[in-house]
């Protein structure tokens, strides 16, 4: 329990007593009740995500992937795919991702909506590429009725799912081309991928939005690495992340920045 009360996960409280005895107790902090069922924002799935086995053991092979020329990262090494590869494959995989972002995806908007509603206020159209199964999507549509939001990822992903007036589902490839509209959003998505990836996937956005004078652009929503102003905690918890998605993905963790979601930040890039 030191350990839990030193990282901040629970709190030391004095406790009523009858026999006039000072005795202690513990009781949860704003990060642990974050982990309830019973929390309309608990985060739980998303720490089920990290936890998986499947997610963990490429760390066991990490010696090993350095002696190997031609795997990308220690996750193909263990496994001998990517993730997002392997969670096609295997359902239990899949569903525990996509819950995972959704809890994510609704703490983020929870937090957007209340300290940074001026990013949607002034936006007429948004396509939000990735946004998995509309999480994300359905609370900024609903809260911004004359915002039109396309929620964009592969078709397996939104196949069968409803919108709603001014909320649509479209599937597609990213690589590809994506939907025309005033802004392009990622949350959580260039971090998957390479620099050259990244670069290719920013092309696709140009063809998408209008010039910078017409209102275009792209929001990020990402991790920024060094962030001083957030403290040592929270870099800490950055350099870890960095860490995973360097383990599991090809990408790593990284013009307008707002801090404002914790560890991470939104980003505005222009055309």
């Amino acid at each position: 329990m030191r350990i839990l009360v030193h990282a901040g996960f629970f709190s030391i409280q004095s406790l009523p007593s009858v026999d006039r005895e000072e005795r202690e107790g513990y009781s949860l902090t704003p990060a642990s009740r974050l982990l309830l069922k019973e929390e309309s924002l608990n985060i739980t799935p998303l720490f089920l995500v990290f936890l998986d086995p499947i997610m963990l053991d490429p760390w066991q092979n990490m010696s090993k992937w350095l002696r190997n020329e031609n795997d990308i990262n220690p996750f193909q090494t263990t496994h001998g795919k990517m993730a997002y590869e392997l969670a096609v494959e295997d359902p239990k995989l899949y569903q525990s991702i996509n819950e995972g972002m959704a809890s994510d995806r609704r703490l983020v908007a929870s937090v957007i909506l209340k300290h940074s509603k001026g990013i949607f206020e002034e936006l007429d159209s948004v396509v939000d590429v990735g946004g998995g199964t509309g999480t994300f999507a359905k609370c900024i549509a609903e809260a911004f009725p004359n915002l039109s939001y396309i929620n964009f990822d592969l078709p397996q992903v939104v196949k069968g799912l409803e919108g709603s007036k001014n909320l649509s589902f479209v599937g597609g490839d990213m690589f590809e081309t994506i939907p025309k509209a005033q802004v392009v959003l990622f949350k959580w998505v260039l971090h998957n991928w390479s620099d050259e990836e990244c670069a290719e996937i920013l092309k696709r956005c140009k063809e998408a939005i209008p010039t910078k004078e017409n209102g275009g652009k792209v929001i990020i929503i990402e991790i920024v690495l060094k962030d001083e102003e957030l403290g040592n905690k929270t870099l800490e918890t950055q350099l870890f992340y960095d860490m995973f998605e360097f383990t599991t993905t090809k990408g790593r963790q990284g013009y307008k920045i707002y801090p404002v979601l914790g560890i991470s930040s939104v980003i505005e890039v222009y055309p």
